[in-house]
């Protein structure tokens, strides 16, 4: 999550149902984000026991898919309205009316006969509004050879007012940041062709569910990460440490974010950093080849940006397909234009369209640097090379460790807290101080199969339904209602009878 916290303390292991407010306390963000994960995680966890790991309302199923041939045009895949549930991530594919436009003259509201434009009913392939997929680019078209499977990809990713400008409230001025954030579902449906997968019998559709549940597993990444805060071997004779048993040595509190950039193995994975959490973002007014105009060059010298930062040009498509682009160096900052210029143009498949809400994202890390220090990492297209096993040095005493023969996926992410209190990072620990392997703490990715699309008019329906719990209380048997008017009569003649009963009558005989 690029967003401004001070540290994520949701721990689900931890099994906390609730977090609990007291008097006379500073409230902190981590406190409110906890409980909104708290009831998240417990929301989902209901949906997903009840449904199943995938399934729609039944009448209200969302996502059917129907394939459109178009000859010597691009196929197309429709997507049906209605709600699915993909491990208890509620998603929504029905498509928002268009409204009717007002003409300066008020015509439009005076004439009641006047009728807006027609709107699709449904989405498509090709604009699914989390989709982002370009025609122009082989990769994204739908496969040519039959059968292939077309699936869901579901996933979260946090929402700023650099990328949403509806965020902000304009009230509190230009001078003030932004308040909060948004955590936003994001759900895509792609292609996935039919020989990526296991199946003997293509009509079986048990057998296409189980071949495509094997393959979503193997994306899962296996990466695993360390940190820690070392203290230097020569901090004794050095006068400008915080404290001298400080092993983090920064001035303020921070949190590191490291994040995966270019996915693969080792060999190919690249990772950056940021002592911000990635939070710091600048919008994007215009564009002029190496120039960047921005709404806004930051608030102060720590959230601004500089030359020689690395940035990432970047918009909400970009953000969707989760492609890298390689980083750009800022070689220039022209402070009344509030224009910086980079090391090389961007990408032409960013930022070119400005309901995209282009914005250029700040990292820390530097190629070469006076804070790093023998042992640093290399770097690569901007980010630095993932090495694993042994530790990789940031700044000021904080080092990360990749777990030796990993994958990684571009977008996954470890925070690590560092205090100028302790002096030391938050990181797990066992018995005798030394950091825990830590799995990710993102991106989440969720499949579910849909179709087995076998070409025009042939599309084999893979979602599942699931009815209401509840239903009309059932009317009661004759035969039942003659057994309990009978057991009445008997309980009443045994009342009138006194008939004796129990110990004290057992003793009179």
């Amino acid at each position: 999550m690029h967003a401004d916290l001070s540290r994520v303390t949701f721990r689900p292991e931890r099994h906390y149902s609730a977090v609990i407010a007291q008097q006379g306390r500073v409230q902190l963000d981590a406190d409110a984000n906890e409980q909104a994960a708290i009831q998240l995680a417990l929301a989902r966890t209901i949906a997903a026991d009840i449904i199943g790991q995938h399934g729609g309302p039944r009448g209200a199923t969302g996502f059917a898919i129907d394939f459109k041939g178009r000859g010597q045009e691009l196929d197309e895949l429709t997507i049906g309205p209605g709600r699915y549930y993909v491990d208890g991530i509620a998603l929504d594919a029905t498509r928002p009316r268009s409204g009717t436009p007002v003409d300066d003259d008020g015509q439009a509201a005076e004439d009641e006969t006047a009728t807006p434009p027609a709107s699709p009913d449904t989405w498509t392939y090709w604009d699914q509004p989390d989709g982002y997929r370009d025609p122009e680019r082989p990769g994204d078209r739908l496969p040519a050879q039959f059968p292939y499977l077309a699936y869901l990809k579901v996933w979260e990713r946090v929402v700023t007012a650099a990328e949403d400008p509806l965020l902000r409230e304009v009230a509190l001025g230009s001078a003030m940041p932004d308040t909060a954030a948004r955590l936003k579902v994001v759900w895509q449906v792609l292609p996935l062709p039919g020989d990526r997968l296991e199946v003997a019998d293509q009509r079986d559709k048990d057998q296409i569910r189980a071949a495509f549940a094997a393959w979503a597993a193997a994306q899962a990444p296996t990466s695993r990460m360390a940190a820690r805060s070392r203290r230097p071997d020569h901090a004794d004779e050095d006068p400008c440490l915080v404290r001298p048993d400080a092993r983090y040595r920064g001035p303020e509190n921070q949190l590191y974010r490291v994040e995966v950039h270019q996915g693969g193995s080792a060999e190919d994975a690249t990772f950056k950093w940021s002592r911000e959490n990635g939070s710091v973002a600048f919008a994007v007014d215009g564009l002029d080849g190496t120039w960047v105009e921005l709404a806004s060059l930051g608030g102060d010298d720590k959230l601004d940006v500089n030359v020689g930062d690395w940035v990432e040009f970047a918009d909400t498509g970009y953000v969707s397909r989760g492609e890298p682009l390689p980083l750009l160096r800022v070689e220039e900052v022209d402070l009344p234009g509030r224009r910086v210029r980079l090391s090389a143009e961007p990408d032409p498949s960013v930022g070119r369209r400005p309901e995209l809400q282009p914005f250029l994202r700040r990292w820390d890390h530097r190629a070469v640097s006076g804070r790093t220090h023998k042992g640093a990492p290399k770097p690569r297209g901007g980010a630095l090379r993932i090495e694993e096993g042994r530790w990789l040095p940031l700044e000021d005493g904080v080092e990360v460790w990749f777990e030796p023969g990993r994958t990684y996926r571009s977008g996954d992410f470890w925070t690590v807290a560092a205090r100028t209190a302790t002096g030391d990072v938050e990181w797990p620990t066992d018995a005798a101080r030394r950091p825990l392997l830590r799995a990710a703490s993102g991106i989440q990715v969720h499949y579910a199969p849909l179709a087995w699309v076998f070409g025009e008019g042939s599309v084999s329906d893979l979602r599942l339904a699931f009815g209401p719990l509840s239903g009309p209380v059932p009317a009661a048997k004759e035969e039942e209602l003659a057994a309990e008017a009978e057991a009445e009569a008997e309980a009443r003649a045994a009342e009138t009878s006194g008939a004796p009963s129990g110990p004290s009558a057992q003793g009179e005989n």
